[in-house]
């Protein structure tokens, strides 16, 4: 005897499963920001590390130009 049950789940009866709309829109709104969050995070996003190494770089930067600075005023003097 063929049987409209399988194994594993209700019968079948042809018919989609139910939707709650509102819980689908905002499952769709979490994933879109999360796909823009990745992109922004792949656009704009440096690691702690990165951000640390640009920081000491600078510092070392600036340090060096200070140290070579001439200090004095060499125009004044003839």
């Amino acid at each position: 005897m063929l049987s409209a049950r399988n194994n594993n789940g209700p019968p079948e009866t042809g018919m989609s499963e139910i939707v709650n709309l509102r819980r689908w829109r905002k499952d769709m709104a979490r994933a879109e920001k999360e796909r823009l969050a990745e992109e922004n995070r792949l656009r704009y996003g440096r690691s702690r590390a990165q951000r640390l190494a640009e920081h000491l770089g600078k510092e070392k930067l600036l340090r060096a130009i200070e140290d070579h600075r001439i200090t004095g005023s060499g125009a004044d003097e003839e």
